[in-house]
């Protein structure tokens, strides 16, 4: 049997009450009982139950985060925004990898509801959110992170990812680039396909210019290397003289198989990514990229939180940053 609040009482010489006061409110009890309270936990190695005190009030105080790709950095920054922010209100931010995987998502949004979570950031796969309404009229707030779902109800922080594609494409535009191809998918997510129309709106402003979507099957550096190497086989009279990658783990991926190929970066192909992760920066050809606030937009997604879960009766708010084009070598030379 483990030390309980009661053996912390008996031997401090208080009442239970008083033990509970010390550790929750610990300015309201007098200085010596205090110290005698504490040392009579550190003495039994008492460890109170959280998780019985979270099930009496309803809620814990864990935030529940579920990203597209734990492995992505921009995921990982947003997290740490996120969580810098949720320490500020006590709280705590878990973070659950959806894998881009519909199912995966499903099993952690059942996970955190079992877990009384104080709310719940997603990064979700489709534009259908009729589980999310369901954990919200259960009361469990929820925040979209990195996209929106217009009319959905739903307090989003994203940035505009139709201007981004156009930043990107317009820039590899101005480099005298004429043939783009845009590497990217799934193309169920929102971000991937916002980036695209962006890039197309762009394109279409100049005459003769054109671009093809290469579809890959997910945004990890191995399907941009995949991508690459298909791109590397053509010839150089069929070859795109441009890349703009859906995000950087792609354009990584894609920078590697044309290297490797002996293709010239950006003399032979110009490379832009999406996200600005640091890896870009850092890269053999240091990558041209288009940049995300990825921790504001973590600290705002969990500001945004805390304010429905203090009041769910708030109208939704949808947060939209500006992305910022990034030059660098792998398109400027």
């Amino acid at each position: 049997m483990g030390v309980s609040i009661r053996d912390v009482a008996a031997r401090a010489g208080v009442s239970v009450g008083t033990v509970s006061n010390v550790l929750n409110r610990p300015e309201s009890v007098p200085d010596a009982t205090r110290d005698r309270v504490r040392a009579a936990i550190a003495e039994l190695g008492y460890v109170r139950n959280d998780a019985a005190r979270q099930l009496r009030a309803g809620r814990s105080t864990t935030v529940g985060l579920v990203v597209l790709d734990a492995r992505n950095p921009f995921f990982t920054d947003v997290a740490r925004g996120a969580d810098d922010a949720a320490a500020e209100h006590g709280l705590s931010v878990l973070i659950g990898n959806s894998d881009e995987r519909p199912e995966r998502e499903l099993r952690l949004l059942a996970h955190f509801e079992e877990q009384r979570a104080h709310g719940l950031l997603i990064s979700p796969i489709g534009d259908d959110v009729t589980r999310l309404r369901e954990l919200r009229e259960r009361g469990i707030p929820v925040v979209l992170v990195d996209r929106a779902v217009p009319g959905s109800g739903f307090s989003s922080v994203a940035v505009d990812d139709i201007h981004g594609g156009e930043l990107a494409a317009h820039h590899l535009l101005e480099q005298g680039r004429r043939r783009i191809a845009y590497v990217g998918g799934p193309a169920e997510l929102r971000q991937v396909a916002d980036r695209a129309e962006g890039a197309r709106r762009a394109v279409a402003r100049v005459a003769g210019a054109s671009l093809e979507v290469l579809p890959v099957a997910s945004l990890t550096v191995a399907d941009g290397r995949e991508a690459g190497g298909r791109l590397a086989a053509l010839a150089a009279s069929d070859r795109p003289d441009a890349v703009f990658a859906a995000n950087d783990l792609i354009a990584l991926g894609v920078l590697q198989a044309l290297v490797q190929a002996g293709v010239a970066v950006p003399d032979d192909v110009a490379l832009i990514g999406y996200d600005d992760i640091d890896f870009a920066a850092a890269a053999a050809v240091p990558l041209s990229s288009i940049r995300q606030p990825s921790r504001t937009m973590g600290a705002t997604a969990l500001a945004l939180l805390v304010d429905e879960a203090a009041d769910p009766s708030l109208a939704s708010r949808e947060v939209v940053f500006e992305p910022e084009l990034v030059v660098r070598a792998s398109t400027a030379g």
